[in-house]
């Protein structure tokens, strides 16, 4: 059988070992080859390729549910669920998921973006059986980064309290989520791993004994039980967090998995599988470089390199924003940056490697990350918190009660804010405007370029007054030029005026301030001149400057890159309105609708947020008889 004729896992059962080996193969082929064109996630899924197929062969997924901690370790269970014919399609507009989706397969139980959430899920639907009388096998699979989550403790701490509900949970333990693990947990696991014991198994154990004869026939079966001894502790954890603890167990022998599988779902009650695996197996360079590898570009696969631009591109916002963080660090040695295991993609393993005392990773615990913080604010420390938009949503209450309610100086910097391509709805930033600018003492804000958002750093590490917040987007500058010092600071509240005119007024807020100056110019080419605006701030807004243009002028455009619900156009209107200014209010932005994965490019075009699109819709809301007459 080939991988390409498997359309539902149950054709896996009765396969030999020898043919799931072939499988194993062929479906890493196929991830590394679909990878390689399209980009994605790499080291995750080449990890568990056999541990999938284990697992499946003892379930019968007619029936039976596995649920799995963040999507991208499940690309192979997309190739064998049917869909290894468009597999190509990975992570492009209307192709294959990167993550798990409902709505996309029948055996993705439950949507996947963000961790730690699958023994949650699973445990629930495990209830949900037992209420209603019904049997089916109920699996959650969980790195062990996502351990360091408080959610999958919550939900461990909860089955473990249900000794008579069964619950399956696989631990998938490779060391790594997205940056090296950090914490105590994982620090367990490697220590029990890396203990002496085990060591001298290990590097010593075969080399002193295998030219005993009495030994040599049973050497695998004495090393893996001398290995299981020394690694008891790690089981004696779950055991007296009510789990039934099996493992470690080889993720990578697919003749031990199954059995170890069989064997769990024999037991009553919550059961944790804890299965060794190597993150980017079966791919050199990647099990080489873990870090480098869980998401690439794409890249050649002989090489392992990216496949360059066309063309030089300006630098990244999270890189401009690393940079201009380290120097001031270096300055100031109370400012602390924070991240939830996402040093690289935030950029603070820059300064991770030169001020190691300024930088704390506290796994992927957002809610921690920011009472931590204020925790350090009360201290006179300066906390700079770098967490994705879409992620800091899982630390929404800390925000509210632990930062602003006490009122304290934590500076939020809200990577991948708006659009953020591939990744899709689970990583769109769409909701940080909304979801921050109702909370009472804080102040948001947002660069038009790179080099304001130099700027805005500065300006967020100097203010004391509260709380501030800074969103900013994934991908490359304008090229604008940067400074290397000597930066000022930005008065809180304040826009700037970038274009006059007297028939419209555009005001845009951070990365839809160059697409109006772009739809201005085209404007200007119907005979309609616009006023734009960078407005820089939300809250506080700049209404000294809005509000007498917008009476003036008496049209007025909003542009965000964020959800028009609550967001930036809505602040916009409701200070015309408080201000009894009545003029006709254009919002464009993000719908009510979820952005799905598309380019960038493709996403703002779907929403009408391109210069054209919006120098056409500003044409249509505002001018139509000046369109009839030209016409």
């Amino acid at each position: 059988m080939h991988l390409s004729d498997i359309a539902h896992p149950n054709q896996l059962h009765g396969l030999s070992i020898r043919q799931l080996q072939q499988i194993a193969r062929q479906i890493r082929e196929k991830h590394l080859e679909t990878v390689a064109a399209t980009g994605g996630h790499l080291g995750p899924g080449l990890g568990v390729v056999e541990l999938t197929l284990g697992l499946y062969q003892t379930l019968d997924l007619d029936r039976d549910k596995v649920i799995w901690d963040v999507g991208h370790q499940a690309y192979p269970h997309k190739l064998i669920t049917g869909r290894y014919h468009n597999f190509h399609t990975l992570r492009q507009k209307d192709g294959v998921a990167g993550y798990l989706k409902r709505c996309e397969n029948k055996f993705d139980h439950f949507g996947a973006g963000h961790a730690s959430t699958s023994i949650s899920a699973a445990l629930g639907m495990a209830l949900a059986r037992d209420a209603k009388g019904e049997k089916f096998k109920t699996v959650a699979v969980i790195g062990d980064g996502a351990l360091t989550g408080g959610m999958a403790l919550e939900a461990i701490n909860h089955a473990g309290h249900l000794p008579k509900t069964n619950l399956l949970v696989v631990l998938n333990d490779n060391e790594m989520s997205i940056s090296p693990n950090v914490g105590a947990i994982p620090r367990y696991l490697n220590k029990m791993r890396l203990s002496p014991p085990v060591q001298f198994i290990s590097d010593n154990f075969e080399e002193q004994f295998k030219h005993i004869p009495f030994v040599g026939d049973e050497l695998e079966r004495i090393k893996e039980g001398m290995k299981r001894l020394a690694v008891s502790k790690v089981g004696a954890v779950f055991e007296e967090l009510g789990f039934t603890y099996m493992g470690p167990v080889d993720g990578h022998n697919l003749e031990e998995l199954i059995a170890t599988f069989q064997q769990a779902h024999q037991i009553i009650g919550p059961v944790l599988v804890h299965v060794a695996t190597v993150k980017g197996k079966g791919y050199e360079m990647a099990e080489k470089d873990q870090v480098g590898y869980h998401a690439q570009t794409p890249f050649n696969l002989a090489t392992g390199k990216a496949i360059p631009s066309n063309k030089p591109k300006p630098p990244s916002y999270a890189k401009v924003f690393s940079h201009t963080l380290v120097k001031l660090a270096e300055q100031n040695p109370k400012i602390i940056g924070i991240t939830a295991a996402m040093a690289t993609g935030t950029g603070l393993d820059k300064l991770q490697s030169k001020l190691p005392n300024q930088y704390i990773d506290v796994g992927i615990a957002e809610q921690h990350a920011v009472t931590l913080s204020a925790g350090l604010a009360c201290e006179g420390m300066r906390p700079v918190v770098a967490i994705y938009s879409t992620f800091l949503q899982r630390g929404y209450d800390q925000i509210v009660h632990d930062v602003c309610i006490q009122n304290l100086p934590v500076f939020f910097c809200l990577d991948r804010a708006g659009i953020v391509g591939a990744d899709g709805p689970t990583h769109q930033g769409m909701y940080d405007i909304a979801y921050l600018r109702c909370i009472p003492n804080m102040v948001l804000m947002a660069p038009k370029d790179e080099a304001e958002l130099q700027q805005m750093v500065v300006t967020g590490i100097e203010y004391t007054d509260g709380p501030i917040a800074m969103r900013f987007p994934r991908g490359n500058g304008h090229g604008v030029p940067l400074m290397e010092e000597g930066w000022e600071t930005l008065e809180i509240g304040k826009g700037e005026i970038l274009r006059q005119g007297d028939d419209v007024l555009i005001i845009g807020y951070g990365t839809m301030v160059y697409p109006g100056m772009q739809a201005a110019e085209i404007l200007s080419e119907h005979g309609i001149e616009a006023s734009v605006i960078n407005a820089r701030f939300v809250k506080p807004l700049d209404t000294e400057l809005i509000l007498p243009l917008a009476q003036q002028i008496g049209k007025v455009v909003t542009l965000e890159e964020g959800c028009l619900m609550g967001g930036f156009g809505s602040a916009v209107a409701e200070a015309l309105l408080d201000a009894n200014v009545v003029v006709p209010v254009k919002r464009l932005g993000v719908p009510d609708v979820l952005v799905d994965h598309a380019t960038p490019d493709q996403s703002y075009a779907t929403l009408g947020l391109t210069s054209e699109q919006i120098a056409d819709n500003i044409l249509q809301a505002f001018f139509k008889k000046e369109l009839a007459t030209v016409k």
